[in-house]
């Protein structure tokens, strides 16, 4: 079998599944089972494929035939610069939270930043990766997912409330789904990734509502959320604003705890 062949019959398969990406996730899965960029199946699409490889591929399409995704599958996921670890413990890592990235990294040299709900230390990662000035800390309220954060290299902790020193400023991608939503949630979501970690209630803001509760006057939170919670997040801070992510919708707000 070659890759032209793999590649015709997994996409087939993967339409039939309803999954929206058919081609894109055939690629990744086998590009990574051949051991080769994506680039080689285009560049070589009479790539062959040997027996190992074909064996290992047909486990993994019918994996995401399930709809388990990709990410899982292939146990990582590209975030910023970096290439992250993540298993059915944490959330995938979305484009979206690379804003929360963006807020600090216009702190001053020395700024300390803490992580709340860092899931697989993505955002911590990314942040000790493109500001080392920065003094870093994450937390999680999940034990495993602190587990896959030091996986990660982060040296998370088990979420108690906010850290006892000083702090610049708070980065939170807390849970902001709706009880209501869940059910409709695709398949991936809903079936693999940890509803704790997706789920905050009827209006999707306990998480957010808790953490602002309980931090100290006037520091500064860069929190995420849903497109239609931005007016509801903002009102929960001081001097608060919201930042569009790269498909011009209202996700992170970004002001002080009152």
């Amino acid at each position: 079998m070659t890759a032209r062949e793999a590649l015709g019959a997994a996409v087939d398969a993967l339409t039939a599944a309803g999954v929206e990406t058919p081609r894109l996730d055939a690629e990744l899965l086998i590009a990574d089972a051949l051991g080769v960029e994506r680039a080689a199946l285009v560049v070589d699409p009479s790539l062959p494929v040997p027996p190992a490889a074909s064996r290992l591929l047909s486990e993994r399409i019918r994996r995401r035939v399930r709809r388990e995704p990709v990410a899982y599958i292939l146990g990582r996921k590209g975030f910023r610069r970096l290439m992250v670890q993540v298993d059915s413990r944490v959330l995938i890592p979305r484009p979206e939270t690379e804003l929360l990235v963006e807020v600090a990294l216009s702190l001053p040299r020395g700024a300390r930043v803490h992580d709340v709900g860092t899931g697989s230390g993505a955002v911590a990662l990314a942040l000790m990766d493109e500001r080392p000035d920065l003094v870093v800390s994450a937390s999680d309220a999940s034990a495993d997912a602190v587990a896959v954060a030091r996986l990660n290299g982060v040296d998370a902790f088990v979420h108690s409330g906010l850290p006892g020193e000083a702090l610049d400023l708070v980065l939170a991608n807390l849970p902001y789904v709706r009880e209501d939503e869940w059910p409709g949630l695709q398949p991936e979501i809903r079936l693999y990734e940890p509803r704790d970690a997706l789920v905050s209630g009827a209006d999707g803001l306990d998480a957010i509502r808790s953490l602002v509760a309980g931090a100290p006057r006037g520091l500064r939170l860069a929190l995420e959320h849903a497109p239609d919670q931005a007016a509801r997040v903002r009102a929960l801070l001081s001097e608060a604003g919201t930042l569009d992510d790269l498909s011009g919708r209202p996700r992170v707000t970004v002001g002080s705890a009152p």
